[in-house]
Order: C-alpha cells, then structure tokens, then sequence
C-alpha cells in the first residue's frame, strides 16, 4: 500500500506533526513550540486554542513538503492535561491545566484523609497525587468557573479529535483514561463510585475507544484535507512504549522528555498494585485483551535543562548541557534534586521542592550541569529499584528515548547505575512512532505490531561498568532527596 500516516505528537511544550512511510521512516515533520503559562506557584497551564492553532500550522507545513496520500492520522499526546469546552461553540472554558500542575495538593490530601485512597488504587491503580487529571477537573467545576452543563472535558488526544472531527466526536481511548483517577482498568470504563469521591459529574467526560482504532474523519479544517481517518490515539509514554516495540512482558523504556517516565510492559494480566509505582493500560487493540504497564513517573527531567537554560541562563541552549559536564570530572559533592513540581515515584510527595546540596566555593557551571544529568540517572534509578521490589518486574534491559537520550554521558551513566544494558534505538521519535503504527495498523496500513519491532534498529548499546562505585553517589542522592521532601507546607 503506497502513502503515508501522519502522526502529531502533542506534547508539553509543543506540537510535532510528522509523516511516516510504510517503511518505518519519518520522511517528514514540522515542529513548534507554544506559550508556558505560570500563574500562581505550582501552577502550570495551557491555552487550548493556542495548541489547535499550533497543531494546524505544524500540519500545514507538513502538507507543504509532502505529496502522498494519507491513510490515517494517530494522535499521541502530553497525559492528564485537561482542556473544558463549550459544546455548542466549542470554545475553551479555561486554560488548560497540565499534568505539571499542583494547584490541588489538598484536595487530594483531603480525599486520601477521607478514607478513598484505597478503592482509588484498587480500580485505577493510580496513587492520590495532583498529577492526575481527576482533581483538576473537579477544581475547573468547582472554582474555576466552569458550568457543568453543556460542557465536555478531555485530555489533549480528546481536544484534538473533537477539533479534527468538527466537533462530531468527543472520545479518549484507556491509555488516557486510565491517568484520569476516573477510569476503571479492570472494567476499562469511566467508574460512577471514582467520579462521586472526587466531585465529577460523568456526562462531561469523553466515550472511551479503543486505542488502535477509527474515532471519527477530519473536516476540511485539516489542512490535508477531509475524510481521511483518525485511527489512533495513546498517552505519550504508553506510544513511545509501542514505538520502542516493547511487546513483550519485561521489555522496558525510559523516555527523557520533560519528565522521564520508565514503563513496562506487564501483559494481560493486571498485578496489584505496588508501592510506588502506578499501574495503567498501555494499549487495547480490537477483540484482544488489554496490555498493562507499570510506570514510574519522574516529573522533571527535560525541564530542569530548560529551567538551566530559561531560568538561570547557565546554558544557552540544551545543546550545551553535555559538552558543558564534561568540562568537570565530577560534581564535587554537588547533588540536585529537580523537585520543581514536587516528586513522583517513588516518592510521591507533591510539597516536595527543588534543592541544591554541596555547594563549595569552586563549584561552578560545569557542575551545575553535571549534577542536572545526574539527577535524571539517580530518579530513573529510584523507579528501577522500586520496580524490581515488586513481583515479576526485574528489567533486563532498558531501551532509551526522547531528546535527552541523544548525550552519550547520560546513557552510559544509566548503565552504571542501573547495571543492566541500555538501548538507544537510530529512530529516537518513538512516541511519534508509536502513534502512527497505532493509527495505521487500525486502517491495514501495516498489519501487525511485529511491522514495528521490524523497523525498530538499534543505535548504540551502552553496558554497565563493573567498576564504577553504584553505592557512594547514589547514597548521597537519597540524602538529597530527604532534605527536599515535605518542604511546602501547600
């Protein structure tokens, strides 16, 4: 079949629109950032709007260098950003509130005093954190000003498909639902008793589908024109998950985006629910059992260089961080803890705050730098060793994506710490990746998922140094992490 499927990959800072052959091969892509909102401490938002309109420049300058029929179009997508609209107009009702979000850190204190902790965990397998989506719908409902009639709510994947349709379409698929704090995974629906706890009314919330699968067709709003299928969708981690071809129970990923996010995949069978860790579905395709994963979830990795770069003016673009640690051997003592947004797994602490420790005289840019890159190495470690104190859920290898993975220095570090063997693949746009096998196998495009473990090469391979000290530096991080933890009262 000759063509191609577009991907756009929404994520937390912008909007990558590409175009994949039946190869495997992103001929193509279009990238632009949109606007970081700020407005209070711990809040972070997004204007909705701005996100369309940045989808449809990107998929314009797509179209422009690209002449071939499209078969489908995938969505993948930043998860637990919530975006409220108005039915009739379609026009949002509030900034969006993005995962980075902590405005409600006690609402979820007051719902785990209140007894709910344990039957949220038993039907999402989520924790009680403000990450989730659950808790900031219910503050758009309750003091964001949002009615609640006449108004859908949704993740971007949902936004984007109801855009795309021309409002046809209001629909999710589980990867996103399943981060909601809503979603059952057991039953695989939004649950009546999760959205009663935390203040939700369900008609507001999407239909879920399946993840490989047709939602609706564009309009003629899309600038590759209308009639052509929307046939995938999936939450960022869970498609780089499918782009890294982890289809196996065991295959793990690493992706250093904004944040990191370790998942693996566990199978059909859903595990209880473990300590520290989030368990959610990876992907549902037609008439098959669910895939589960277990995820750590690192909330600042990616935007902590940014922060370097836009806060501190240390570095001027994030091109700089590698070449810039390595003008030291070691980061003198200096540990950083980017606890910008509070902590996740394992950790779990939204009051949780950023902290500097071991700062002497000489030390300077360069290990400013260095201890950033650390900090990434020294959080994956955290979830890894979380994971392997659970059941069935030791890593073999780790397979290595998103913009960070590209340092040499940070893949081998991982290595040494983690003492398995990390694999960075030759295509590093997994999560893109993942969201066209997705929408193209849905539409025959390709026919199976082992299409994409054939067009995943590696890179490079990163063993683990035997002689590097694992116990001193990562001693010293747990150090600095319990300096940082409870530091907000709110």
């Amino acid at each position: 079949m000759s063509g191609i499927v577009i991907a756009i990959d929404a994520g937390t800072t912008g909007i990558r629109s590409a175009a994949v052959d039946q190869a495997g091969n992103i001929i193509s892509f279009s990238y632009r950032e949109f606007t970081q909102h700020f407005p209070n401490p711990g809040w972070v938002e997004h204007d909705a709007n701005e996100i369309w309109q940045t989808t449809l420049t990107t998929l314009q300058e797509l179209s422009a260098q690209v002449d071939e029929p499209v078969a489908a179009i995938g969505i993948t997508n930043q998860r637990e950003t919530v975006v409220a609209w108005d039915r009739s107009t379609g026009e949002p009702l509030h900034n969006a509130i993005v995962w980075q979000d902590r405005r409600t850190a006690a609402r979820c204190r007051a719902l785990d005093e209140a007894g709910h902790l344990e039957m949220v965990r038993r039907r999402t397998g989520l924790v009680l954190d403000p990450y989730f989506s659950g808790t900031k719908i219910a503050w758009l409902f309750d003091e964001g000003g949002v009615p609640t009639e006449n108004t859908a709510v949704g993740t971007i994947d949902t936004w984007l498909i109801w855009k795309l349709t021309g409002g046809a379409v209001h629909a999710t698929e589980p990867s996103n639902a399943s981060r909601t704090l809503l979603f059952d995974i057991d039953e695989m629906a939004f649950n009546q008793e999760l959205c009663d706890a935390l203040g939700v009314p369900m008609h507001v919330l999407p239909d879920v589908s399946t993840t490989s699968g047709r939602f609706g067709t564009t309009t003629s709003d899309c600038p590759f024109g209308a009639g052509i299928p929307i046939s995938g969708a999936a939450g960022d981690q869970q498609s780089a998950l499918f782009g890294q071809a982890c289809f196996s129970p065991g295959d793990a990923k690493n992706t250093y985006g904004t944040g990191s996010f370790v998942l693996m995949n566990l199978g059909s069978q859903r595990p209880a629910p473990t300590e520290g860790l989030l368990t959610s579905v990876a992907w549902t395709m037609p008439g098959q059992a669910p895939t589960y994963c277990a995820e750590g979830a690192i909330f600042v990795t990616g935007a902590a260089v940014q922060w370097l770069r836009d806060g501190l003016n240390v570095i001027g673009e994030a091109a700089e961080l590698e070449p810039l640690a390595l003008q030291c051997d070691d980061t003198g003592g200096v540990m950083f803890v980017p606890a910008l947004t509070g902590l996740g797994s394992p950790w779990w602490d939204p009051n949780a705050r950023g902290t500097i420790v071991g700062i002497t005289r000489g030390t300077g840019r360069p290990e400013l730098a260095r201890a950033v890159i650390e900090a990434m190495v020294f959080q994956t470690r955290d979830v890894v060793e979380a994971m392997g104190a659970s059941a069935a859920t030791t890593i073999g290898r780790l397979r290595v994506d998103g913009g960070a993975s590209v340092m040499d220095t940070l893949c081998q570090m991982q290595a040494d710490q983690l003492g398995v063997t990390v694999e960075r693949p030759v295509n590093q746009q997994t999560t893109v990746m993942g969201a066209a096998f997705l929408a193209g196998i849905a539409e025959d495009f390709w026919g199976s998922p082992a299409d994409a473990q054939a067009a995943w090469q590696l890179q490079e391979s990163f063993a683990p140094n035997a002689s590097v000290d694992r116990s001193t530096g990562y001693a010293n991080w747990q150090r600095a992490v319990d300096r940082s933890l409870a530091w907000a009262s709110e």
